[in-house]
């Protein structure tokens, strides 16, 4: 299945430089994990924010459940997930008609 999800990241202004450094770069390991295992298919930026909308395939809702949990700036996060379903007109779905 595939999921389009919306983060917003809360962090308090007040975090420590340190810990917020240390909490960045396992994110950033975590998820170069995720591509190498084919789960996040696309990440972009929302500029001006501290957000991002990432397209996740996976096994389904548990799955992802799972991946975004495991995030480590998870508790910081604001997430809205959307489930997608093949569209008949998707050209990479569509079967050949004669």
């Amino acid at each position: 299945m595939e999921f389009l999800v919306h983060i917003e990241q809360a962090i308090s202004p007040d975090m420590d430089p340190e810990r917020l450094a240390t909490i960045k770069a396992a994110e950033k390991t975590r998820g170069r994990e995720l591509v190498e295992q084919g789960k996040m298919r696309r990440i972009w930026r929302t500029p001006g924010r501290r957000a991002v909308t990432v397209l996740y395939e996976v096994e389904g809702p548990d799955e992802l459940h799972e991946i975004l949990s495991s995030l480590p700036l998870y508790p910081w996060m604001d997430i809205e997930v959307t489930p997608l379903g093949t569209h008949a007109l998707d050209p990479n779905h569509v079967t050949a008609r004669r």
